[in-house]
C-alpha cells in the first residue's frame, strides 16, 4: 500500500506542468489589467467607462510606437508598468505595479525581492508584446 500512495505521488508530481512565464504574465495581467484595459487588451474592460482618460488598446503598441512603428516598445512598456523610473501613463491615473509586485514579494530576502519584481513585470510585458496586432 505504502508503494502504491508513493507511486501515485510520484506520478502527480511528474504529471504537474510547470508554469510557464506566458501563463505568468496572462494570469498578472487578468488580475491587474483587464478591469480597465479588457480581457481583450483593447480598451473597454468593465472600468473603462467610469475612468477620465481613455484607456488605450493593447494590441496597437507595436502599430503605434513613435520611435519605430512596427516594433513593440518594450522598454517604454516596462516603465510604465514599473513605474519606479519616474515615467507615468496616461499622466498618472495608471497603478504603478513595480510597486504593487514589490509588496507582495517583500518577504524574500533583498535580492529575492527585486528579482521577483522584475520577473513579474516582464512576464506580464512579454504577455502584451504576444498581443500585438500585425502591422
Amino acid at each position: 500500500m505504502r508503494h502504491l500512495i508513493a507511486t501515485l505521488a510520484f506520478a502527480s508530481i511528474a504529471a504537474a506542468a510547470p508554469i510557464s512565464a506566458d501563463e505568468i504574465g496572462q494570469d498578472l495581467y487578468m488580475q491587474y489589467c483587464a478591469t480597465c484595459h479588457g480581457t481583450d487588451a483593447k480598451g473597454a474592460g468593465p472600468l473603462a467607462e467610469h475612468m477620465i482618460t481613455a484607456i488605450p488598446d493593447l494590441t496597437t503598441l507595436a502599430e503605434r510606437n513613435p520611435k519605430a512603428q512596427g516594433e513593440f516598445p518594450m522598454l517604454d512598456v516596462i516603465h510604465i508598468v514599473d513605474g519606479r523610473t519616474g515615467l507615468r501613463a496616461h499622466g498618472g491615473p495608471m497603478p504603478v505595479y513595480g510597486a504593487i509586485f514589490a509588496a507582495e514579494g517583500a518577504d524574500r530576502e533583498k535580492w529575492g525581492e527585486v528579482m521577483y519584481t522584475r520577473g513579474r513585470v516582464m512576464s506580464l510585458v512579454y504577455y502584451l508584446e504576444s498581443l500585438q496586432q500585425p502591422s
